[in-house]
Protein backbone atom coordinates (compact mmCIF):
# COMPACT_ATOMS: atom_id res chain seq x y z
CA UNK A 1 0.00 0.00 0.00
CA UNK A 2 1.33 3.36 -1.06
CA UNK A 3 1.44 6.17 1.48
CA UNK A 4 0.15 9.64 0.35
CA UNK A 5 2.09 12.64 1.54
CA UNK A 6 0.04 15.20 3.53
CA UNK A 7 2.05 18.31 2.45
CA UNK A 8 1.28 21.05 -0.07
CA UNK A 9 2.55 21.02 -3.61
CA UNK A 10 4.70 23.85 -4.96
CA UNK A 11 1.80 25.12 -7.11
CA UNK A 12 -0.52 25.37 -4.09
CA UNK A 13 2.10 27.32 -2.14
CA UNK A 14 2.64 29.75 -5.06
CA UNK A 15 -1.11 30.35 -5.45
CA UNK A 16 -1.40 31.01 -1.71
CA UNK A 17 1.46 33.57 -1.88
CA UNK A 18 -0.13 35.35 -4.88
CA UNK A 19 -3.47 35.61 -3.04
CA UNK A 20 -1.67 36.87 0.07
CA UNK A 21 0.29 39.47 -1.93
CA UNK A 22 -2.85 40.77 -3.67
CA UNK A 23 -4.75 40.98 -0.40
CA UNK A 24 -1.92 42.82 1.37
CA UNK A 25 -1.52 45.33 -1.47
CA UNK A 26 -5.25 46.14 -1.41
CA UNK A 27 -5.17 46.50 2.37
CA UNK A 28 -2.15 48.83 2.18
CA UNK A 29 -3.89 51.03 -0.41
CA UNK A 30 -6.97 51.27 1.80
CA UNK A 31 -4.83 52.10 4.83
CA UNK A 32 -2.77 54.76 3.04
CA UNK A 33 -5.95 56.29 1.58
CA UNK A 34 -7.41 56.50 5.08
CA UNK A 35 -4.28 58.23 6.37
CA UNK A 36 -4.35 60.69 3.46
CA UNK A 37 -8.02 61.50 4.13
CA UNK A 38 -7.35 61.96 7.85
CA UNK A 39 -4.54 64.42 7.08
CA UNK A 40 -6.79 66.30 4.65
CA UNK A 41 -9.58 66.49 7.23
CA UNK A 42 -7.08 67.82 9.78
CA UNK A 43 -5.95 70.52 7.32
CA UNK A 44 -9.55 71.56 6.64
CA UNK A 45 -10.46 71.73 10.33
CA UNK A 46 -7.34 73.79 11.14
CA UNK A 47 -8.15 76.16 8.25
CA UNK A 48 -11.74 76.58 9.48
CA UNK A 49 -10.53 77.29 13.03
CA UNK A 50 -8.08 79.87 11.71
CA UNK A 51 -10.78 81.54 9.58
CA UNK A 52 -13.23 81.60 12.53
CA UNK A 53 -10.55 83.14 14.73
CA UNK A 54 -9.84 85.85 12.13
CA UNK A 55 -13.58 86.55 11.74
CA UNK A 56 -13.95 86.98 15.51
CA UNK A 57 -10.90 89.25 15.66
CA UNK A 58 -12.07 91.44 12.77
CA UNK A 59 -15.64 91.61 14.06
CA UNK A 60 -14.59 93.54 17.17
CA UNK A 61 -13.79 96.70 15.19
CA UNK A 62 -14.73 96.24 11.52
CA UNK A 63 -12.72 98.81 9.57
CA UNK A 64 -13.09 98.79 5.81
CA UNK A 65 -10.13 97.37 3.91
CA UNK A 66 -8.15 94.26 3.04
CA UNK A 67 -5.37 92.47 4.89
CA UNK A 68 -3.27 89.36 4.36
CA UNK A 69 -1.07 87.16 6.46
CA UNK A 70 0.39 83.74 7.06
CA UNK A 71 -0.01 81.22 9.85
CA UNK A 72 2.49 78.45 10.69
CA UNK A 73 4.16 78.92 7.31
CA UNK A 74 1.52 76.64 5.78
CA UNK A 75 -1.75 78.57 5.81
CA UNK A 76 -2.22 81.89 4.03
CA UNK A 77 -5.21 84.08 4.88
CA UNK A 78 -6.82 87.09 3.23
CA UNK A 79 -9.55 89.17 4.83
CA UNK A 80 -11.80 91.78 3.25
CA UNK A 81 -14.14 94.17 5.03
CA UNK A 82 -16.52 96.18 2.89
CA UNK A 83 -19.94 97.81 3.29
CA UNK A 84 -22.74 95.38 2.59
CA UNK A 85 -25.14 96.36 -0.18
CA UNK A 86 -28.46 94.57 -0.53
CA UNK A 87 -29.88 93.52 -3.88
CA UNK A 88 -32.13 96.61 -4.08
CA UNK A 89 -29.18 98.93 -3.48
CA UNK A 90 -31.24 101.64 -1.76
CA UNK A 91 -33.00 102.34 1.54
CA UNK A 92 -36.46 102.82 0.04
CA UNK A 93 -38.62 105.91 -0.34
CA UNK A 94 -38.59 108.19 2.70
CA UNK A 95 -36.36 105.92 4.80
CA UNK A 96 -34.23 107.57 7.47
CA UNK A 97 -30.51 106.72 7.57
CA UNK A 98 -29.51 104.67 10.60
CA UNK A 99 -26.57 105.43 12.93
CA UNK A 100 -25.11 102.00 12.04
CA UNK A 101 -24.25 100.23 8.83
CA UNK A 102 -23.75 96.61 7.88
CA UNK A 103 -20.24 95.52 7.01
CA UNK A 104 -19.46 92.26 5.21
CA UNK A 105 -16.40 90.49 6.61
CA UNK A 106 -14.91 87.75 4.46
CA UNK A 107 -11.93 85.57 5.36
CA UNK A 108 -10.33 83.14 2.92
CA UNK A 109 -7.70 80.63 4.05
CA UNK A 110 -5.55 78.78 1.49
CA UNK A 111 -2.93 76.08 1.86
CA UNK A 112 -1.09 73.60 -0.32
CA UNK A 113 2.33 72.91 -1.72
CA UNK A 114 3.97 74.95 -4.44
CA UNK A 115 3.19 73.31 -7.76
CA UNK A 116 0.79 70.94 -6.00
CA UNK A 117 -2.92 71.14 -5.50
CA UNK A 118 -3.88 74.25 -3.59
CA UNK A 119 -6.96 74.19 -1.35
CA UNK A 120 -8.99 77.09 -0.02
CA UNK A 121 -11.95 77.72 2.26
CA UNK A 122 -13.87 80.92 2.82
CA UNK A 123 -16.10 82.20 5.60
CA UNK A 124 -18.08 85.42 5.68
CA UNK A 125 -20.38 87.23 8.08
CA UNK A 126 -22.21 90.51 8.48
CA UNK A 127 -21.37 92.86 11.35
CA UNK A 128 -22.89 96.14 12.56
CA UNK A 129 -20.50 99.08 12.62
CA UNK A 130 -21.01 102.76 13.41
CA UNK A 131 -22.06 104.77 10.39
CA UNK A 132 -19.49 107.26 9.15
CA UNK A 133 -20.13 110.71 10.61
CA UNK A 134 -20.76 113.79 8.51
CA UNK A 135 -17.67 114.85 6.66
CA UNK A 136 -16.03 111.38 6.96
Amino acid sequence: MKRVSGGFSLLEVLVAFVILALTLSVMMRIFSGGLRNAALADDYSRAVLLAESRLAELGVQPLEGESRGEFDGKYRWRSTIRPWVDDAGDLGAGAQPLPVRLMEIEVRVAWGEEGGRSREIGLSTLQLAPAPGPGS
